[in-house]
């Protein structure tokens, strides 16, 4: 049983990336191998700017550093790390005489230290806790695969999910309309030990005032002209999972109380009942308002938005992930085709077709973005999809992305990643959208340490799984 269990483990880590960053190559093959004999998938580099490096490429799910190197040492790294992507964790190996130095990187936020020599078993033991008790930070865990991202600040955000869904803390989701909310609750309800239980949405925009009560508390019959029978509530529905109240900044002010009183007392009361039942449901709210200035404005309770806000999550709108255009558009293609199957395949997107959708400013953000993938299908007779037929559906706007050469200096890595992203590692596809020859790009390439080909491998790799 024990073996059985260890080889269980072993294939629940298989999907887990762990990046070592050392500038001793001895040190580097010794974690490699200890760490892939666990089951790990294990990616080293020979120093902190190389390790910022891959990471625009890919985020690991975890990072193990030394801390004194060469340039930028480990310390540093942590700090950039941390400000860039709170929630990835890192270890720290340390000599006996930085200590101290390891002893204040962990105040600040480090999972864990290690001391060199370091115990084979205390490696794989620290390095598991890091993860999870189910290594479910790994990139096809079941609950984020129908989220389609290769974009760092997307990962980001869905390795804080994962730590907030363990926690079971309410949950206010923000960000422009046509983010991909909704999608965002299911993601924390499937991540949560709630996750075999019901996940309930409502939209409180949608909803008349005078029937929001009865649609979430429930009513008896005749409560009101046309309740002919008993009706639970979508808090009773939810009892035990998860409950979305989506546009929850649109929630009328006189129900506000109402629904504060039932998170705070775990109980419901359904329209024209005289006794309240039990409910254990986990709240997630979602919201394209600033309730900041709602509250300001005197349209939000305070209260309630407390109760509400207890970790608040930002989703970024489709513009600032422009990495994952490409890969949502062949994403929303294929469901298309999918849900067609007695029409002829079609072939993808032409390259200047891609190149239109990236260069979008994206409005309606994913819901746009599928729109016009629908639109674009219904019109082609034969692939791959040309730019013409974008441009229409687009409505002529014109390309936003810049030159390389008008990009701050600051933005360079992010700004060459996104490009690889876009184009699979492919240089010369990538000068072109650049605007560069191939010489600048691979000089720019060779001094953020930014490999080509290890974004060649992402696809290969997805592929795959």
């Amino acid at each position: 049983m024990t073996a059985e269990r260890n080889q269980s483990e072993r294939r629940s880590r298989s999907r887990c990336r762990v990046l070592i960053v050392d500038d001793d190559p001895s040190l580097r093959r010794l974690l490699c191998l200890r760490l892939e004999s666990a089951g790990f998938d294990v990616v080293t580099v020979d120093g902190a700017r190389a390790a910022l490096g891959r990471i625009a490429s890919e985020i690991p799910d975890l990072v193990v550093t030394d801390l004194r190197m060469e340039g930028m040492d480990g310390l540093e790294l942590f700090r950039t790390l941390r400000e860039r992507m709170p929630a990835l964790p890192v270890i720290i190996l340390t000599a006996h005489g930085t200590i101290p130095d390891a002893v204040t990187a962990t105040r600040e936020g480090a999972f864990a230290f290690l001391t060199k020599p370091f115990d084979s078993g205390q490696l794989v033991a620290v390095v598991n806790d890091a993860l999870g008790p189910t290594g479910t930070q790994g990139k096809s865990a079941p609950w984020r695969r129908e989220i389609v991202t290769r974009s760092r600040v997307m990962e980001s955000l869905l390795s804080e999910i994962e730590l907030v869904a363990r926690s079971g803390v309410s949950v206010l989701i923000q960000g422009p309309s046509g983010t991909g909310k909704e999608l965002i609750a299911r993601a924390i309800h499937a991540a949560s030990d709630r996750a075999e239980a019901p996940f309930v949405a409502i939209n409180c925009a949608a909803i008349p005032t005078d029937l929001l009560e009865s649609e979430l508390f429930g009513h008896r019959k005749g409560a009101f002209t046309g309740a002919t029978r008993d009706r639970d509530g979508l808090f009773v529905e939810a009892n035990g999972g998860t409950l979305l109240l989506d546009e929850v900044g649109d929630m009328p002010l006189n129900f506000q109380a109402k629904l504060l009183r039932v998170l705070q007392e775990g109980r419901v009361r359904p329209v024209g009942a005289r006794s309240e039942q039990s409910v254990d449901v986990r709240v997630l709210s979602a919201t394209h308002q600033d309730l900041e200035r709602a509250l300001t404005e005197g349209r939000f309770r305070e209260d309630l938005f407390y109760r509400l806000n207890v970790v608040r999550l930002e989703i970024p709108p489709l513009r600032d992930r422009p990495e994952d255009i490409p890969l949502l558009a062949e994403h929303f293609l294929a469901q298309v085709q999918s849900a067609q199957p007695d029409k002829p395949r079609i072939g993808g997107f032409s390259p200047e077709a891609i190149q239109l959708l990236v260069g979008h400013d994206w409005p309606g953000n994913i819901r746009q973005l599928r729109n016009v993938v629908q639109q674009v299908v219904a019109l082609c007779r034969v692939g791959p999809i040309p730019a013409d037929l974008v441009r229409r559906a687009l409505r002529d706007e014109t390309s936003r992305y810049t030159p390389l050469a008008e990009a701050r200096a600051e933005f360079d890595r992010d700004y060459l990643s996104r490009l690889l992203h876009m184009t699979s590692g492919n240089v010369a596809e990538a000068a072109r959208l650049a605007k560069r020859s191939r010489t600048d790009l691979y000089r720019l390439l060779a001094r953020y340490q930014l490999d080509p080909l290890a974004f060649k491998s992402l696809r290969t790799r997805s592929d795959r799984d």
